[in-house]
């Protein structure tokens, strides 16, 4: 039985309609496998299990790219994506996901917000510079494995 339905074998229906907000509705929670294999238990639990291990497959790849070059999160954010094609619990993941990436998105437009962080970034600018006349003062244009040991 999947979540929002009251009998055994019947699917939620995803709802396309706004919020009083005119913002989208959510998409109803449950399999977005198609009808032919639902009504089958054996074939749609073996669906289950091919969704689940091509998600493992992606999110394991996108976890090698994070000290790898690649795009690694994007990468686990696209395998936790074809997991909640299949699995509640993925899409209530990628669901907190995006409230969260979208709040921070919110954050960062604020203009206190973009001041400091302004601020700090001019600040870490300064130190570094600060840092690099340092060595350029002390050591001239020499690179760092080439200064001799005095």
């Amino acid at each position: 039985m999947n979540t929002g339905s009251d009998k055994p074998g019947e699917v939620a229906v995803a709802m396309n309609h706004t919020t009083t907000g005119g913002e989208p509705a959510e998409r109803a929670l449950g399999s977005r496998a198609p009808e032919f294999i639902k009504a089958r238990r054996l074939l749609h639990v073996s669906w289950q299990v091919g969704v689940f291990l091509v998600g493992l497959a992606v999110v394991a790849t996108g976890i090698v790219m994070l000290p790898l070059p690649g795009p690694g999160w994007v990468v686990i954010f696209g395998g936790m994506a074809i997991w909640a094609t299949e699995f509640v619990w993925a899409q209530l993941v990628l669901r907190w996901t995006k409230r969260k990436v979208t709040e921070a998105a919110q954050r960062a437009l604020d203009p206190k917000v973009r001041r400091r962080n302004i601020i700090l970034t001019s600040i870490g600018l300064v130190i570094v510079g600060a840092l690099l006349a340092v060595y350029l003062w002390k050591f001239g244009l020499v690179m760092p494995w080439k200064i001799e040991n005095q």
